[in-house]
């Protein structure tokens, strides 16, 4: 999967309740992503449990079923990352929230 300067904002957030995802970049680039537990009996996430995390170039990360995630987000030019699903998960089993919508917020990874 190649993506292109994503930068550090971001007011949507995703699951998958069928299926892990796993997640790693190419080439050593840094990355991040937002998570929050999964709670599948409820359609949103909770936004006191969103957490972020910066993931070295060097390793890889599973996201549980029904983890909310946003991301990756970088601001390297191009990263080439492996992901790992099923290859009809973004079709059949794709469950976005909208912060804009639900709370008017947008969200701002700050580099530490």
């Amino acid at each position: 999967m190649r993506l292109h300067l994503r930068g550090r904002r971001f007011h949507t957030i995703t699951r998958h309740v069928q299926c892990t995802q796993c997640l790693g970049s190419l080439e050593g680039k840094d990355w991040l992503i937002a998570v929050g537990p999964p709670n599948n009996n409820i359609d949103q996430p909770s936004l006191e449990d969103i957490a972020a995390f910066r993931i070295p170039g060097n390793c890889f990360i599973k996201l549980e079923v029904g983890t909310w995630h946003a991301g990756p987000y970088f601001e390297h030019e191009v990263v080439d990352f492996y992901n790992l699903e099923l290859s009809d998960t973004n079709v059949v089993d794709h469950f976005t929230h909208n912060f804009l919508n639900s709370h008017s917020l947008e969200f701002e990874f700050e580099i530490l």
